[in-house]
């Protein structure tokens, strides 16, 4: 039995990916076959981070349906298990619908768990112990997963993650459920995934950054911060969503995003079935149609 497919668009941050996504959708229209956006953003998840994240609005979508956006309370941490579970349900739907998924974003993990049919650990949130770590500095905390999972200790610091308090309360809360971290599992995915990436040279990725955290600011992200804060949404809670909530300046931003461009890049070049296309060229949507045209 032939594998139903999934178009995915991948890569770094301000390369256009969303864009490329509705463009590919709308001329997918244009010979009769409907599609729908499904985001791969880990981030973009969250009601009311709109513009710090460079969500895409309802205007830019041109009528196309997206999926996974504005799902969860910024109050709660939503997990990469919650994403997955979602993510595949709407896949099954939009297939029912005679239709063809088209999953977008930049988020690595979220990308993975879907497309490498990735089954995870299901171990329960221990509130308690959660209180106690929470107490501790993630020095401590790196200590403490160390010393009960070295392998996945090493992990964590190999990704410069040894800082991200959540990260680690979760890594030992699933140790000492399970005895140590257990490796992902992957299994056979049920679908075939036609992976697209997205990269800049980066002098032209500098210049689109620049040029997206200028509007960011203009269209009031320090507005967004506030409006956040004055619905409960704590400091501490802010910083977890990336450098663009935590205090931001127009120069850090534009640092710390091409830092991250950096990391997507070293995340994703792992995968070997991803067909990478440079996001200065243009007419993108015709060259990736002409690459899944054979598979439809």
């Amino acid at each position: 039995m032939r594998k139903r497919k999934i178009i995915v668009i991948l890569g770094q941050t301000a390369t256009g990916k969303s864009d490329l996504a509705v463009k590919v959708a709308r001329e997918l229209a244009v010979s009769g076959v409907e599609s729908e956006i499904i985001s791969a953003d880990s981030r973009q998840v969250y009601k009311g981070l709109d513009i710090g994240t460079g969500k895409i609005s309802k205007k830019e979508m041109h009528g196309i349906p997206h999926h996974l956006i504005d799902v969860a309370n910024p109050r709660y941490k939503f997990t990469v298990v919650e994403y997955k579970k979602l993510a595949e349900e709407k896949i099954k739907e939009i297939i029912a619908r005679g239709n063809i998924p088209i999953l977008c974003g930049g988020t690595g993990f979220y990308i993975d768990a879907i497309t490498k049919g990735i089954i995870f650990p299901e171990v329960p949130p221990n509130i308690k112990l959660r209180k106690l770590l929470e107490k501790k500095s993630t020095p401590e905390l790196f200590k403490i997963l160390k010393k009960l999972d070295s392998k996945r200790a090493k992990n964590i610091r190999e990704k410069n993650e040894q800082n991200n308090k959540v990260r680690l309360i979760r890594a030992i809360e699933i140790a000492k459920t399970l005895g140590r971290v257990p490796k992902i599992i992957k299994g056979s995915p049920r679908y075939k995934f036609i992976k697209i990436g997205l990269y800049l040279p980066v002098p032209i990725l500098r210049k689109k950054v620049e040029k997206r955290v200028a509007k960011m600011f203009q269209s009031g992200l320090l507005n967004e911060i506030k409006t956040l804060k004055n619905k409960g949404i704590s400091d501490k809670r802010l910083k977890e969503f990336g450098f663009e909530y935590n205090n931001p300046t127009k120069e850090k931003v534009i640092s710390e995003t091409i830092k991250y461009a950096k990391r997507q890049m070293t995340w994703f070049k792992r995968d070997k079935e991803i067909i990478w296309l440079d996001a200065s060229k243009k007419n993108l949507e015709k060259k990736v149609l002409s690459l899944i045209k054979k598979d439809f």
